[in-house]
């Protein structure tokens, strides 16, 4: 996978993620969905500010413990 590959799914994803208003977790199984894409495949595509995103979601839906680095409240 080449890092214009890379770019490409995360510029879908967040379009997806602004478009229809939904988390980044559900914006990645969609895209996988509507491309017949295996999750196994999109997750080698995750990478940067997107898993940055995703593993901040995810620590706030209580899926994944949360890290100790400090985060302000909004």
């Amino acid at each position: 996978m080449t890092p214009e590959d890379i770019q490409k799914f995360s510029l879908e994803i967040e379009e997806l993620v602004y478009m229809k208003d939904i988390p980044y977790i559900d914006a990645v199984v969609m895209y996988c969905e509507q491309t017949g894409f295996e999750i196994e495949t999109a997750a080698k595509l995750v990478s940067g500010v997107l898993k940055s995103k995703i593993k901040l979601e995810a620590e706030e839906l209580h899926f994944l413990k949360k890290s100790n680095t400090s985060q302000l409240p909004l």
